[in-house]
C-alpha cells in the first residue's frame, strides 16, 4: 500500500469520533476502511456519519456498523476512460482500485481525473446574508473596512460565501447592511457583474439577526437560506436541503462537531464527598451553531416588527410549541468562523500552500 493511500485509511473499528478528524486531517469527505491485514474492507463517507448522528447514535460507534453496503471500486485491468465514466457518473471523490485478493493497489481522486470540481446539484433558493456587524473581532482591520469587505485569498469574505452559493445555483442574495453599508454598496456597484442578484436592506437600528429578517416580510415566498458573514460551511449544500425538507423542519440549523478534551483528570463524587470515579483528561463532543440556517418563509411573520429579536429567540419560540427544529451535522473543518483572528490568519496562509 503506497503513502498515497495510507493517508485516507483507517481501521473499520475505528470509532466515528476518529473518523472525523481523520478527514479534517486529510481535507477529504470519504475514507477507505480497511481490515486489521490492511486489505479493504468498505468506504464510509461525511454524509453516512451524518445520518449516523442525526440519528443519535454516539460518536464512539464503529465506523464499521454504519458503512454503505453500495461502494464503487474499479480493478486493475479496468480501462481507465471506463473508470472515469463511472466516477463522473456517480460524482465519485474517488475510486479504490482492488485486485482479486481484497488488497488495495491504488486510488484514484476525481481531481487526477477531472480539471473541473465535482458538478454541485442545482437548488436555487434564495440567500440572505447578515452583513450589518461591525466586526469588532476583527478589529483594528475593521476600523477602515467593514467586515464583508475584508480579502480573503483573492476576493473579499462576502464573495467567498456568495460563490459557494452561486455554485449551486443560488444566485438571488438579501443583503443585510448597516455598519459602513454606503461602502459595501459601492464595492459591489463597482464590480459591474451580473452573477450576483443582489437586494440591499437596511436597520435603521440594530435588530439583531431574527429582527433584520423581519424587515424581509412579503419579499420571501420559498425556503430560503440564512448566513452570518463571517463563516464558511464546506458542505454540500444539497445534504441540508434535503434533510430539511424530508424532515419537515421549519428551521435547520447546521451545527458543527467540536471535540474538547479537558487536561485534567476529572473526579466524581457521591455523598459525603467519597469519590465515585475518576476520568483522565476525558473527551467531551458538543454541537456548536454555526450560523448558517433553512428557514421556512412563513416564519418571517412570526418575527416581531421594530423590536431587537435574536434568531435564536425565534429558535427558542419554535421548540416551545413542539414545532420542528432540526440540526444538521458538519465536521469541524468543514466550519471556518473567520470572524476571529486566528481563523483568519489561518485562511489567509494558505494563500502561499
Amino acid at each position: 500500500m503506497n503513502e498515497k493511500v495510507k493517508t485516507i485509511c483507517i481501521n473499520k473499528n475505528a470509532s466515528l469520533s476518529l473518523a472525523l478528524k481523520k478527514m479534517d486531517e486529510v481535507q477529504r469527505k470519504i475514507l477507505i476502511l480497511i481490515d486489521e491485514d490492511n486489505t479493504f474492507f468498505s468506504l464510509i463517507s461525511i454524509g453516512d456519519i451524518q445520518r449516523s448522528i442525526i440519528n443519535n447514535l454516539p460518536l464512539t460507534t464503529s465506523v464499521s456498523d454504519v458503512v454503505r453496503k453500495d461502494v464503487t471500486v474499479a480493478s486493475p485491468t479496468e480501462n481507465i476512460d471506463r473508470v472515469k465514466e463511472r466516477m463522473k457518473i456517480r460524482h465519485n471523490e474517488l475510486m479504490p482500485i482492488i485486485d482479486t485478493n481484497n488488497r488495495i493497489i491504488d486510488v484514484i481522486f476525481w481531481e487526477d481525473l477531472f480539471e473541473d470540481k465535482i458538478k454541485k446539484e442545482n437548488i436555487n433558493l434564495p440567500v440572505v446574508i447578515m452583513a450589518g456587524g461591525q466586526g469588532s473581532r476583527l478589529k483594528p482591520l475593521t476600523n477602515i473596512l467593514p467586515k464583508p469587505l475584508i480579502p480573503i485569498k483573492d476576493k473579499t469574505i462576502i464573495e467567498d460565501i456568495m460563490d459557494r452559493f452561486v455554485e449551486y445555483g443560488c444566485n438571488r442574495f438579501y443583503v443585510s447592511v448597516n455598519f459602513k453599508a454606503d461602502l459595501i454598496r459601492y464595492y459591489f456597484d463597482s464590480l459591474k457583474t451580473n452573477t450576483y442578484d443582489i437586494h440591499f436592506f437596511q436597520e435603521d437600528t440594530p435588530l439583531g439577526t431574527g429582527g433584520s429578517l423581519s424587515l424581509l416580510k412579503g419579499k420571501l415566498n420559498q425556503t430560503f437560506f440564512v448566513s452570518n458573514c463571517d463563516i464558511i460551511i464546506d458542505q454540500d449544500y444539497n445534504e441540508i436541503i434535503n434533510y430539511h425538507y424530508k424532515n419537515k423542519n421549519e428551521i435547520t440549523i447546521v451545527a458543527a462537531i467540536k471535540n474538547y478534551q479537558l487536561p485534567y483528570g476529572s473526579l466524581s463524587t457521591v455523598e459525603d464527598g467519597l469519590l465515585d470515579t475518576i476520568e483522565e483528561k476525558p473527551e467531551y463532543t458538543f454541537k456548536i451553531n454555526t450560523g448558517f440556517y433553512i428557514l421556512e418563509p412563513h416564519l418571517l411573520n412570526e418575527i416581531p416588527d421594530d423590536t431587537f429579536y435574536h434568531i435564536t429567540n425565534l429558535i427558542e419560540k419554535l421548540r416551545y410549541e413542539n414545532r420542528r427544529v432540526g440540526v444538521f451535522p458538519v465536521n469541524t473543518g468543514s466550519w471556518i468562523d473567520i470572524g476571529n483572528w486566528k481563523e483568519y490568519l489561518g485562511q489567509i496562509n494558505t494563500i502561499n500552500d
